[in-house]
């Protein structure tokens, strides 16, 4: 009997051993599969966090657009043809030595404003010249200008004009000999077709103004356009050279030729 009591005795012990040793190794277990949940909970949570790459994602893309627009602009501008105006040519009969009111003089007084009228509109000039010279003293050259106007001369030019088709506008500068352009420029007109071009006069004179010389080059130079003209004395053109500009600017912006 005693023996009975005590088998009984150790198989409780036995059974009390185990239940105790299951409790202890619970808690640990549960507690690494919590770490575990959370450790990948919050491993989710910044995987799906946008990475930052070298500053703002927003703005890194907005620049990107901007360069693009920029980019496609000047393709656009690229493509687009330049606009150019009209191309201008100032031709010119001019003389030196000795003028009316000026004395001798190393250029002439349609030759300075030749040049002023270039300067404001960037045309490109050309110089009407006689292969015969006129005299430097002023009574000879006046007694040839007469007798040429007298025989409706057309004096020789020293060079001619290739490339008049170039040019939409062309500037006739000339002195007023006689109530008139110089013959040489007559032969100049004559020279080439003017129709479909734009031709705006200018002299320089001693109180006779344009005279009729506006109407005689329309004569000459049928189908073209004929702008209103420029006088101005020559002794202005000659020594009062930043009046002269400023009375070229305010004709030139008048007939539209420059803003």
């Amino acid at each position: 009997m005693k023996k009975i009591l005590l088998l009984v005795m150790t198989l409780a012990f036995a059974i009390a051993l185990t239940a105790c040793g299951n409790a202890g190794n619970q808690e640990p277990f549960i507690s690494e599969n919590t770490e575990t949940a959370v450790s990948d909970s919050r491993t989710e949570e910044k995987e799906s966090e946008p990475k930052d790459t070298d500053g703002d994602t927003e703005n890194s893309d907005t620049e990107q657009t901007d360069s693009e627009r920029e980019n496609e602009s000047q393709k656009e501008s690229t493509d687009e043809p330049e606009e150019t105006g009209n191309r201008i040519l100032i031709a010119y009969f001019s003389r030196t030595g000795e003028n009316y009111s000026v004395g001798y003089i190393e250029k002439g007084n349609t030759h300075i404003i030749a040049d002023m009228i270039a300067e404001q509109t960037d045309g490109d000039t050309f110089e009407i010249s006689t292969v015969t010279p006129y005299p430097d003293a002023y009574d000879e050259c006046t007694d040839i200008a007469q007798q040429e106007r007298n025989e409706n001369a057309r004096p020789e030019l020293v060079e001619s004009l290739d490339n008049l088709d170039d040019y939409d506008v062309i500037f006739i500068g000339y002195p007023i000999w006689w109530s008139d352009m110089p013959m040489v420029v007559y032969t100049f007109l004559e020279s080439y077709d003017f129709e479909g071009k734009t031709i705006v006069p200018f002299c320089t004179h001693e109180g006779s103004g344009l005279s009729s010389t506006e109407e005689n080059i329309a004569t000459v130079c049928p189908g073209a356009e004929i702008l209103d003209g420029f006088s101005i004395r020559g002794s202005v053109a000659q020594k009062s050279q930043e009046e002269a500009v400023e009375t070229v600017s305010e004709w030139l912006r008048q007939i539209g030729v420059i803003e």
